[in-house]
This record gives C-alpha cells, structure tokens and sequence, in this order.
C-alpha cells in the first residue's frame, strides 16, 4: 500500500475516532448535567448522524480493496445502523428521548472509539497489544447491547408512531405492504443478520489475536 493511502486510512480514521469521542463525551455530559439519560439524541445526534453517514466511505474502501474488509459486512452494519438512525430516530421526534436511544449511542460510541483507534494506531503498524486485546474484545458486550435494549427495542417503540404517521406514505404508495409491516417483518429477520455479524466478528477474534499471541510467544 502506497503511503499516500496509509496517510489517507490514518486521517479518515483518526477523525472518525475523534469524532465519536466526542459523541461519547457529549452524551456523558447530558447525563451529568441533567440526571437523566433522555437527552442522548439532542445532545450527540446530530454528529452520530455524520459520523455513520460518512461511514459508507468503508464500504468503498472494502469494495476498491484498499482494506481487507469486503463489501458485506461492513454494507450489512453501514446499512442496518443507518437505517436506525435516519428513517427511524431522526424522522420520529417522539422516540428521541426514549432510554433505548441513550443505549444505542452509548454502546456504538463506545465501540468505535476502539475501533477506529485500532485502526488508526494499525496503519502504520504501531498499534500497542492492549488496543488490539480491546478491539476484539469488547465488542463481545457492546454489540449485543446495541442491538437487544437499543435498536431492537427503539424500532419496537417506534411502531405505534410509524403507523400513526404512516410514515413514508408516499414511498411505499406502490408496494403491497407500508412501511410498518416492513418495519414489523425487518425486525424478525434483524437478529439473524446481526448474528452473521456477531460471528464473523468471533472469527476475526480468533485470527486476530492468535497472531498476536503468535508474535507474544516468539
């Protein structure tokens, strides 16, 4: 890899990272000041909308081979958070300040913190055990919390406002189901897509840090 795209994989990671720290920050902040973990999405929002916006740009870095990723998970991840947030929380104000909202930041902002700085630290291969350790092992209790008491649960909440709006009405016009059934049938299937995730990210465990045991024993 040229070090034009090293500098490039560092730059995009490192402001990803420092941009989820500061979602991090800000929603441990609302708390703070407020006793309350209602203000989440008023508080970091807004970026968290960017930050996982922007983050389709992975998708693009696993589709021309600049990273090992692939396409499909990080497509499946891009595409099941952004759903979340841009058709669901950011449309139904009702829903923003609802608990799940708070777990669900709490749990991605957290997660990538780690791995964002994983990979920035990795570019250039200075990347110390104790980040690697924690990239591939957090996740372990952060995404099943993102996923059950957060997302899962926000989209359930949200269903008695979708269907009250009839929310994209017009979009779904010409399809013989509304967005609400969708909604309704998207959440039996979501555990068994996030599942194929959740097991690929063992996988990676496994590889990940039994080279780096591999490296510890020589």
């Amino acid at each position: 890899m040229s070090q034009l795209l090293k500098l490039y994989l560092f730059a995009y990671n490192s402001l990803q990272a420092f941009g989820w720290t500061i979602s991090l920050l800000r929603i441990l902040i609302s708390i703070i000041a407020t006793n309350s973990v209602n203000g989440a999405y008023a508080s970091a929002g807004d970026l968290i909308c960017l930050l996982q916006t922007c983050a389709f740009l992975e998708v693009i870095h696993g589709a021309i081979g600049i990273v090992p990723s692939g396409v499909l998970f990080p497509l499946m991840q891009w595409g099941g958070r952004t759903h979340f947030l841009l058709a669901i929380v950011r449309q139904i104000d009702e829903v923003q300040e609802f608990p799940a909202v708070f777990i669900t930041f709490f749990a991605w902002s957290l997660s990538e913190v780690i791995r964002y700085s994983h990979y920035a630290s990795n570019t250039f291969g200075s990347c110390p055990s104790w980040l690697t350790y924690l990239r591939y092992t957090a996740f372990i209790a952060l995404y099943p919390m993102g996923l059950a008491p957060g997302e899962m649960w926000l989209m359930y909440e949200a269903l008695p406002f979708i269907k009250k709006k009839n929310l994209y009405e017009d979009f779904f016009a010409g399809l013989p189901f509304s967005y609400y059934n969708f909604l309704r049938g998207f959440l039996l299937i979501y555990p068994f897509l996030w599942l194929k995730l959740y097991l690929h990210l063992f996988k990676q465990r496994r590889s990940k840090l039994g080279k780096h045991h591999e490296k510890k024993k020589r």
